[in-house]
């Protein structure tokens, strides 16, 4: 059986609930890397396309801190791999 939504005076002048991306700082946005580092001791081992994205979150906040000059994308990287090596124990 097939509903549709039907306005109602109660529904009618709402507007559709859409995601906040945060302004917050890439300290207090919760993504990959501070889940890994939360709970340590109930961390399971992550997938290699979960190592992948933490990776690119960290060299992401890497290129964020240095502005985004051009030029340093592979150490961005290089060190966000050495980061994710040392937080997740591998």
């Amino acid at each position: 059986m097939s509903t549709s939504h039907v306005a109602t005076p109660r529904s009618a002048g709402r507007k559709s609930a859409m995601p906040v991306v945060s302004e917050a700082k890439p300290e207090a946005r919760p993504g990959l890397i501070a889940a890994a580092a939360a709970q340590p001791a109930q961390r399971q081992p992550a997938g290699p396309e979960t190592k992948r994205l933490m990776v690119a979150e960290a060299a992401y906040y890497r290129a964020e801190k240095r502005g985004f000059a051009p030029g340093g994308e592979l150490q961005d990287w290089v060190e966000a791999e050495a980061q994710m090596e040392t937080l997740l124990g591998n």
